[in-house]
């Protein structure tokens, strides 16, 4: 009797569900977190909105924000500089712009534009090119075999009165001697004006003397260049302005 008792009290315990069984405790453990996740949810039901609008929102601007532009090393001025002035460390900035945005003649980095001479004035920011600095960079875009010719003008002070990019005549006058008076002569018609002492800067950075006073510097052809090439030694030069 007594073991009868015990055999009909007891319920057979299923194949591999022990009270022991790893199994069977990672069983009860996963049909329980549904249970615990939707009680938090029902405790904090606004918070769980804002979550998921949040990760909406992050969802959304990802999607929207376009992927970052490839950029190109540049050279910018960092604050407004003048005509003639010699750029030192403090007056140039290494930026990335748009590659677009550079091309050939556009500096780089800024030790390559340091102690160099600005042929016109540069606004804050803007990107520093050798067409802007005194130098061979000034006949960008010229004809091809155009010279940078310098000519000392008789009158210094009448270099105030051009600007680089001005179209000018260039005329001689003077003397053969005391008994011969020669009519003036057109030397050059029409060239444009690429510096002038008139800008305050030293003209030892590209004419090679610190003698600038009166120098006025053109871009002339091939036959120009050779009419202009001394011209001073031969009598007085002046400058005429003329219109586009």
């Amino acid at each position: 009797m007594p073991a009868f008792f015990l055999r009909s009290r007891t319920s057979p315990q299923p194949s591999g569900t022990s009270p022991g069984n790893p199994a069977a405790l990672r069983h009860g453990s996963r049909r329980r977190l549904p249970a615990r996740l939707t009680g938090w949810v029902n405790r904090n039901r606004r918070l769980a909105v804002a979550l998921l609008l949040c990760a909406a929102a992050a969802s959304a601007v990802h999607q929207l924000t376009p992927a970052p532009l490839d950029t190109a090393a540049a050279v910018a001025a960092t604050r407004d500089l003048p005509a003639g002035a010699t750029m030192g460390d403090a007056d140039l900035a290494n930026v990335r712009v748009p590659p677009g945005t550079v091309a050939e003649g556009f500096f780089r980095q800024r030790d390559q534009a340091m102690g160099r001479q600005l042929a016109g004035p540069l606004r804050k920011g803007q990107l520093l090119t050798d067409a802007q600095l005194v130098g061979p960079g000034l006949l960008a875009g010229t004809p091809v075999g155009s010279a940078a010719v310098p000519l000392r003008m008789a009158d210094p002070s009448s270099v105030r009165l051009v600007s680089p990019g001005q179209l000018v005549n260039v005329v001689l006058t003077g003397a053969g001697g005391f008994e011969e008076t020669r009519p003036p002569e057109v030397l050059a018609k029409g060239v444009p004006v690429l510096w002038t002492s008139a800008q305050g800067g030293e003209g030892g950075q590209w004419l090679g003397t610190s003698e600038t006073e009166g120098l006025l510097v053109v871009a002339a052809g091939a036959e120009q260049a050779a009419r202009l090439a001394g011209a001073s030694t031969r009598g007085k030069l002046f400058f005429v302005l003329v219109g586009q």
